[in-house]
């Protein structure tokens, strides 16, 4: 029994070693470009952009085979930004009629919803719940606004509500820069 306890540390702490060396060894870096884009980009996962996500247009957009304008619920906002981080001119947005709407987020009327969960299905972020033929309700702190949910709904219960400026709701564009202490 105890030679058994033995083999298997010993095996276990080989494995080990081999797997922190191969970590190291073979370690694969970021593009570091493409993660400045992405932290700028408003994490909406939205796919407005024509992309599965944030992340995907960063990399397609630090690639250079994406444009910059394409992000309709960062607005001309993130656009700017984009444009500053990577030295290049400022483009007028491709949706410019989306980037103007405000903020919103989507509303379902519960007395209407069948429970069909086609918008269950269809939300990026995860943030409708509910069940198979039972109501479904919008969790708001978790929803983008990306209106994904609104055309599979077959009895047109989901509608936008602009969203309330509140300071819990109001986010900065841009990084804030860190205060030195030789400046404070």
């Amino acid at each position: 029994m105890l030679t058994a306890i033995i083999t298997i540390a010993v095996l276990a702490t080989l494995f080990g070693l081999i797997l922190g060396y191969s970590a190291i060894r073979f370690r694969v870096e970021g593009d570091p470009i493409a993660d400045q884009i992405d932290a700028l980009l408003p994490q909406t996962q939205c796919g407005q952009c024509s992309f599965a996500g944030c992340r995907p247009y960063a990399e397609a957009i630090a690639a250079g085979e994406a444009e910059i304008n394409r992000c309709p619920p960062g607005g001309e906002t993130t656009m700017i930004a984009l444009a500053e981080l990577l030295g290049r001119d400022p483009v007028p947005l491709e949706d410019e009629e989306a980037a103007e709407k405000p903020k919103s987020v989507a509303y379902i009327v519960e007395e209407e919803c069948i429970g069909c969960t086609l918008c269950i299905q269809a939300c990026p972020v995860d943030a409708i719940m509910g069940a198979a033929k039972q109501m479904h309700s919008v969790i708001i702190e978790e929803c983008t606004g990306c209106e994904l949910c609104i055309p599979p709904c077959p009895v047109e219960c989901i509608h936008m509500h602009p969203l309330e400026a509140t300071p819990q709701t109001w986010k900065w564009p841009f990084p804030v820069p860190a205060v030195s202490e030789a400046s404070a």
